[in-house]
């Protein structure tokens, strides 16, 4: 029944290769178990609820990808959306993470819409390719920052500079000008390396970086449990005292959207730019969403020659709605947009044909859930190395990029450059578009713009403009 359904004998394996490309897979992406939840309790969200949010949307988008696709590709809460969630959305925005958790939904909903009824396939033939290959390398760049400044190894501090150049009343301006004569602040400057945190996280990544051009299988999560373990005599790795599964609880992330306050205006705003914002917001999670998903997997699916003689990849829609649903489902359980990964590609090189191999992956994801009660001990420090790591991978993205005039070079680097500077991979994406569009429109090549385009750039120059 095995060999029929996932048509194992037609690709060219069997049971034991796809059982074990599975776990390879889940390996190389089990980091995210750790690294999803400490990004996203920044905001206030229960970090253990988060884990356990985190291995059921991860199971279920990967499942999905499975049974639905046939194709070993797995899924989890994406790194750079839940940097996107957690710095941007809830921090720069200043929305809850419940309104946040909205959000996300309400862009899992778009994408199932827009995978339906073809709109999705419209998107991406609009935007240009040079943009499409940009994504990638600004949120690899801003997601390395992060993982930096997690780290302690620099220190992202705006300090009262910052608070000049926006402007304050008088009384506030002469204090921060005494602030600076006294003591100049850098906005980013050396962490202190006395600290035993800074000093682990550097140890962490000499590690990782040593295990990866080894070419060690699943070395993220083996550098994240070795610098755990190296934590715990100086001090940074703290034990829990008793393991109780039946203390870990879901309950105080999941069901928790926000829809009435995430239209509410406050104070001096009003209800067009409420609803601008978050619409910019929404379309923001889709789109980097769409692309992510879309370039992953056409790159993992190369890997293992199911693109079809067009270099297409057949059952895309349904790769694509599973993607939709696990999103939709993971916003109400408590994480961050599900994606498909990259690190999907080697399960592929270890054989995986068939989405019995997202099977496999999707269980253990399901049995990572007894690991809640002990997710807690893993410090930062041991995190932080692998945003940096993942940070520099994505960063491969830039070759693709046509570097040969400035009509490409501007909007593309522009993306690349605006994503870690504002700390923001909406702004990004929108000055990457509005340089584009701009550059065309004074070339005369305004016809040549898709007008989905000049619609996105108009949504964003009204965020601006209203924001």
């Amino acid at each position: 029944m095995i060999h029929r359904f996932f048509k194992l004998r037609d690709r060219n394996t069997d049971v034991r290769t796809e059982v074990l490309a599975g776990t390879t897979t889940f390996l190389t992406m089990s980091y995210i178990l750790f690294v999803n939840p400490s990004i996203l309790s920044q905001t206030g969200m229960e970090y253990s609820s988060v884990f356990i949010a985190t291995c059921l949307a991860a199971a279920i988008g990967t499942a999905l990808m499975g049974l639905l696709s046939n194709y070993p590709m797995a899924q989890a809460p994406g790194m750079g959306l839940n940097a996107f969630f957690t710095y941007t959305v809830v921090f720069s925005l200043g929305y809850s993470w419940q309104q946040a958790l909205t959000i996300v939904y309400l862009s899992g909903i778009l994408f199932l819409l827009c995978t339906i009824t073809g709109i999705r396939a419209k998107i991406i033939e609009a935007i240009p390719k040079n943009l499409k290959y940009a994504i990638a390398p600004g949120i690899g760049l801003f997601i390395a920052l992060i993982g930096l400044n997690n780290a302690g190894l620099i220190d992202v501090n705006q300090g009262p500079i910052i608070d000049l150049i926006m402007g304050s009343n008088s009384l506030e301006m002469e204090s921060l000008i005494d602030q600076i004569n006294n003591a100049p602040p850098q906005i980013i400057q050396f962490g202190k390396f006395s600290d035993p945190s800074v000093l682990l996280a550097m140890t962490g990544f000499v590690i990782l970086t040593i295990l990866m051009v080894k070419r060690i299988n699943s070395a993220m999560i083996w550098a994240i449990a070795i610098t755990t373990i190296i934590g715990i005599p100086i001090g940074v790795t703290n034990i829990p005292q008793s393991y109780d599964l039946t203390q870990i609880s879901l309950s105080p992330t999941a069901f928790q959207l926000d829809f009435g306050g995430l239209i509410t205006a406050n104070e001096g705003e009003t209800l067009i730019s409420v609803v601008i914002s978050v619409v910019i917001v929404i379309i923001s999670f889709t789109m980097v969403d769409l692309l992510d998903t879309l370039g992953t997997l056409l790159g993992t699916a190369s890997k293992g020659d199911l693109l079809d003689e067009e270099g297409n990849l057949p059952q895309m829609q349904k790769a694509l709605f599973s993607d939709a649903t696990a999103t939709t489902i993971g916003a109400v359980l408590g994480t961050s947009s599900v994606t498909t990964y990259i690190e999907s590609s080697s399960g592929i090189i270890a054989g995986g044909r068939t989405g019995l191999t997202s099977v496999v992956t999707a269980l253990l994801f399901m049995l990572g859930i007894i690991l809640a009660p002990i997710a807690g001990i893993v410090p930062v420090a041991a995190t932080s190395p692998v945003l940096i790591m993942v940070g520099i991978l994505m960063f491969d993205g830039i070759r693709k990029i046509d570097l040969s005039n400035l009509e490409s070079i501007i909007p593309a680097v522009t993306m690349i450059i605006i994503m870690p500077f504002t700390y923001s991979i909406a702004n990004g994406i929108a000055f990457g578009l509005l340089f584009h569009v701009l550059i065309q429109i004074s070339l005369g090549k305004a016809r040549n713009v898709h007008p989905i385009l000049y619609a996105l750039v108009l949504l964003f120059l009204l965020k601006y403009i209203f924001i």
